[in-house]
């Protein structure tokens, strides 16, 4: 009996205890944990996309004396674009300022300064069913990759001052405006259209692809293209990158659902799904026409497939998934290894054939197969009425990022665009960074 006594007091003492906690370690109000964990790991997920994944994937690709420059192109933008999310990118993007659903004004298309460095948002300010400063995150890894996919297409070289200068103005000018229209809540221009983007096929890949073709032909081609061979250093760096982005994606698809759910499930299948359809048909195609498939064309056809589920992923089914995976895989092919030929510019790594046309693809198919018809889940879909407000919001955004990537790569210009010749030669990691990647 007097055990039992003891025990019934130490229980009341530690309820006591718990009870008398400062209110700051109790959960907020309308705060899911688990919502939050998940976004959490998928924050860390698709920043992990970057630096070191995208690095790698571009660090194979380019040649020897080129692998160093393409690295810190990648991990200098995450610095760069973080300082700009900070001072006022995230506010200009999300803060919905004068914003009314289905009125038309200036802040349809871009937000206001209102939270510029955070300026109001307390720790415990919510966004849904995670802290606010949370989603600022999340959304700062996406506004982080797109420019740095950029970097394939001018690739072994654009000057790093003049990639630094057009990247921070690319941002302000076509990144924050897009993304604005898109996520930035009901009275953005394209969500007021009803346009589909689940994870940034507009926001991200058809900006990024757009982009990537202006600064080709501006750069111009590297030394010797199309006839001297420039040939992947190292596959083994660019199939590792592979397998970062790839598993990276899981949280650029499922993190979007901002949600630990079934939604955030369904995306991480279909992003599966058709990366895995996209990398087969891809190799497929060089069994027949080359007579051997290729460890660069999986992976190509890997990264293809996951940039066009991309806007698709919280609106599609397995079935779905599949025919995004197979179409991608056709025409991305098609896009990087004939289409670059007939035009003849030099996207170095393929970021317009792969992320603009891929991501394409995806825009306009998820008009498709979001009806439950075909095994999404939007129930009544008018199919037709939505792949005209996708294809709409495609040809605005190809000529919103057409025009802000000129006027980008006009600034950049005032230091010059392109290393000279002598120093293109020796390559960028030398004349650019006084150092090597490799010791040799």
């Amino acid at each position: 009996m007097t055990r039992a006594w003891r025990i019934l007091g130490l229980g009341t003492a530690v309820g006591a205890s718990v009870l008398s906690l400062p209110t700051t370690v109790r959960a907020q109000e309308g705060l899911d944990s688990g919502d939050t964990a998940w976004v959490l790991t998928s924050t860390a997920l698709v920043l992990f996309m970057t630096i070191p994944g995208l690095a790698l994937f571009y660090g194979g690709l380019v040649r020897t004396k080129n692998v160093l420059s393409v690295l810190m192109h990648c991990f200098v933008l995450t610095a760069l674009v973080t300082v700009i999310w900070l001072v006022g990118g995230y506010s200009l993007a999300f803060d919905t300022g004068g914003m009314v659903e289905g009125t038309i004004n200036i802040n349809s298309f871009i937000g206001t300064l209102n939270k510029a460095f955070l300026h109001g948002v307390a720790p415990d300010a919510l966004w849904g069913s995670i802290p606010e400063v949370l989603f600022f995150m999340f959304q700062l890894t996406f506004a982080i990759i797109t420019p740095a996919l950029i970097v394939g297409a001018f690739a072994e070289r654009m000057k790093f001052s003049a990639m630094m200068l057009f990247s921070a103005v690319w941002v302000v000018l076509v990144y924050l405006p897009i993304c604005h229209m898109t996520w930035g809540g009901a009275g953005g221009f394209f969500a007021d259209m009803g346009a589909f983007d689940f994870a940034g096929g507009i926001v991200v890949h058809l900006t990024a692809g757009t982009a990537a073709l202006v600064a080709a032909v501006m750069v111009g081609a590297r030394k010797g293209y199309p006839h001297s061979p420039m040939t992947p250093h190292n596959m083994t760096m660019c199939l590792t990158g592979t397998g970062m982005l790839w598993v990276g994606w899981f949280g650029f698809n499922g993190g979007s659902a901002l949600a630990a759910n079934g939604d955030a499930a369904m995306a991480i299948l279909v992003t599966q799904i058709s990366a895995s359809v996209a990398a087969l048909t891809w190799i497929a195609i060089e069994w027949v026409k080359l007579g051997k498939p290729s460890a660069l064309g999986f992976a190509t056809g890997a990264i293809a497939g996951l940039a066009a589920v991309t806007p698709a992923s919280g609106f599609i089914g397995p079935e779905g998934a599949f025919v995004i995976g197979l179409t991608s895989g056709v025409v991305c092919w098609w896009a990087a290894t004939q289409l670059k030929i007939k035009l003849g510019y030099d996207d170095a790594l393929d970021v317009l054939g792969v992320h603009g046309v891929g991501g394409l693809v995806g825009v306009l198919l998820v008009a498709v197969f979001a009806s439950t018809t075909f095994g999404g889940n939007q129930e009544g879909l008018d199919i037709g009425a939505q792949l005209k407000t996708q294809s709409i919001a495609a040809v605005i955004t190809i000529a919103w990022t057409l025009v802000g990537t000129y006027i980008s790569l006009k600034v950049a210009s005032i230091v010059g665009l392109r290393v000279q010749a002598d120093d293109e030669e020796t390559g960028l990691d030398l004349t650019q960074h006084t150092e090597r990647g490799y010791d040799i």
